[in-house]
């Protein structure tokens, strides 16, 4: 027996490679000694490649055009393939889909083959008739559309470029209707912005240097609550009036009190800020006690808007603290809601001389969580039980009667010694030191956030115009009221637009450079605003954009479910606060961010992907 041109395989199983070329040597012999049909040609027969790997049958221009190339990769042991389906020709010519049921040994295979072709022979030659055409149709450059049957044998070598009409299974074909689900709204963010930065690859500049007359209608629709409608998609944003004023619109925020020389916000840690800048107040107390008269003035009003529902909400935020006032129905409540982070013990503990009623949700969630996993623990053994108790015990003590009794069993293995005389015990002023342990470890942290629900936050108003710490005594920021900031105009208040600048830059894409247009937002950016500016720049950029979002890291904590959602019969009319039928709905939303915030928003095709 002849070596075959182009197969060289390992010779690690000589008795499987001496098999196999034995079967292929027959195989090839019964294909060439059947009769070919009435009308089949010497040229057809010519072309046919047998079924083991080498050059043509009958070749006259040499072995190099038919020789199929040996996969390198391949061997004797990884030559198990799946079960392959193939066609089986009928003598009407239709095809039926059969498959292999199990693997068998080389010989049954060989006999079961040998069976079909006597069975039937008219479609044997038919099949081979079909196999010729598609040698021919290969050397033309044609693509086949002809099914070839192949054995498992086939794996160690690698078809020319032969397409097969091998049936796929079911279960690889995805369902071309099933499309993924569209996203045409992201969560509610109650965190402050720093600074934004949205990206596109359509051009940004129609955001900025707007006409005079665009600027003063779009602060006028802002005064007077009215909006435009924008369609679906835009071709030239630049030359849509509608949308420059829009936008102009969407920048305005209200501020109390008003500086132009020194940034008002951020409060917390912004020493850098203010230092070197002119106080006169800082040690003058009549000026100190006229500012904080009309701060006082303009808290209440806003109060006031609230509760009116002509306000939706507002921040207060103080070198110690952020304070976020909502209206009922806003964040899944039903009444007015207080939310104050970061927190102190001195704090909390004035506000219950003052019978300020208020609640921590992330200590209490923290206390449902323990709660649940003791409750899963019981099904367990005993001792598990047990020790999973005294756990809960020392993590959870805050009743003085549990503190007493701990007290007392943490003394009195000296009374059994009788050495209680000989150890000096702690004093009491020690003891409400470790009793208020755990709640001063809150301090400045976010676990430390505390919630005002309903008539209470009235009474925290009052507390506030009242609260001799809320103003800095010492520093850069000594005798400056706390900053109030609010999507709607109020008493004593000033109107403030935030800072836009469009850049355009090229971005290296691969091996190549896209250019890329930005637009850069900043100042005290409020939860309306950005939903807002995401709202304009839908149409403006057909749907894609990405922006990235710079927290001011205190309020992300404000995202926190403060209150259980309510079910209520029926919605509070929000109407007449002043902002967008589609903020509004947002903003009615419960927040799904937990204390987390919003760090980037992406917009693809018109749907809507985030980061927190």
């Amino acid at each position: 027996m002849s070596q075959q041109e182009g197969y060289s395989p390992s010779f690690k199983r000589p008795a499987e490679i001496m098999r196999m070329r034995r079967k292929r040597t027959r195989s090839d012999a019964s294909v060439l000694a059947s009769p070919s049909g009435p009308g089949q040609s010497d040229s057809l027969r010519a072309f046919v490649r047998p079924f083991s790997p080498g050059p043509l049958f009958n070749n006259q221009h040499g072995p190099a055009g038919g020789t199929k190339r040996r996969n390198p990769f391949a061997n004797i042991e990884n030559t198990f393939s799946p079960k392959k389906k193939f066609l089986i020709y009928n003598d009407d010519g239709s095809a039926e889909a059969a498959d292999s049921s199990s693997r068998i040994s080389e010989e049954e295979g060989e006999e079961d083959m040998s069976s079909v072709k006597e069975c039937h022979g008219g479609p044997t030659v038919a099949f081979r008739d079909r196999l010729a055409q598609a040698e021919l149709q290969e050397h033309q450059d044609i693509d086949s559309k002809m099914c070839l049957t192949f054995f498992e044998d086939d794996s160690l070598f690698e078809e020319d470029d032969v397409s097969s009409l091998l049936l796929k299974s079911p279960q690889l074909i995805a369902p071309g209707s099933i499309a993924p689900p569209v996203c045409t709204e992201y969560p509610v963010d109650w965190s402050l912005k720093t600074r934004l930065l949205f990206t596109s690859p359509l051009t940004l500049s129609w955001a900025e240097q707007p006409k005079a007359q665009e600027e003063a209608l779009g602060l006028s629709r802002h005064c007077k609550a009215q909006f435009s409608t924008l369609p679906h998609s835009l071709q030239d944003p630049r030359s849509c009036s509608e949308l420059r004023q829009a936008f102009q619109q969407s920048l305005v925020y209200w501020q109390h009190p008003s500086l132009p020389w020194i940034p008002l916000f951020p409060r917390i840690n912004a020493e850098r800020s203010f230092a070197g800048r002119s106080a006169p107040w800082a040690q003058d107390r009549a000026l100190q006690q006229s500012l904080m008269s009309e701060w006082s003035v303009s808290l209440s009003s806003l109060y006031s808007l609230l509760k009116a529902r002509l306000c939706p909400y507002f921040y207060l935020c103080s070198y110690q603290f952020i304070v976020l006032f909502r209206a009922a129905s806003l964040g899944g409540s039903s009444s007015i809601t207080a939310s104050i982070s970061p927190t102190t013990r001195g704090l909390r503990e004035a506000m219950k001389a003052d019978g300020i009623e208020f609640s921590l949700p992330l200590v209490e969630e923290r206390s449902r969580s323990r709660e649940q996993q003791n409750l899963t623990t019981q099904q367990g053994d005993k001792e598990e039980l047990e020790c999973c108790e005294l756990k809960a015990g020392k993590e959870t003590q805050t009743g003085d009667e549990e503190e007493n009794d701990h007290e007392d069993c943490s003394f009195s293995w000296l009374k059994e010694m009788g050495i209680q005389d000989k150890i000096k015990k702690p004093d009491s002023i020690t003891m409400q030191l470790r009793k208020e342990g755990q709640t001063v470890a809150l301090d400045h942290k976010p676990e430390s956030m505390l919630c005002v629900e309903g008539p209470h936050t009235f009474t925290f108003i009052n507390f506030l115009i009242n609260c001799k710490s809320l103003v800095a005594a010492t520093g850069s920021q000594a005798g400056l009221p706390p900053t109030l900031l609010s999507p709607m105009a109020f008493r004593g208040a000033t109107m403030q637009t935030l800072k836009a600048r469009s850049v355009n830059v090229k971005s290296q894409v691969g091996s190549t450079y896209q250019n890329i247009s930005s637009l850069e937002i900043t100042g005290p950016i409020l939860p309306s605003s950005l939903h807002t500016l995401t709202t304009l720049l839908r149409p403006a950029q057909k749907g894609n954009f990405s922006a990235a979002l710079y927290t001011h890291t205190p309020t992300s904590v404000m995202n926190t479910h403060t209150t259980k959602p309510q079910c209520g019969g029926g919605s509070v009319d929000l109407s007449g606060c002043g902002l967008h039928p589609s903020s509004i709905q947002q903003l009615q939303q419960p927040s799904s961010l937990g204390k987390t915030a919003l760090t980037h928003i992406n917009m693809s095709n018109y749907c809507y992907m985030w980061k927190k």
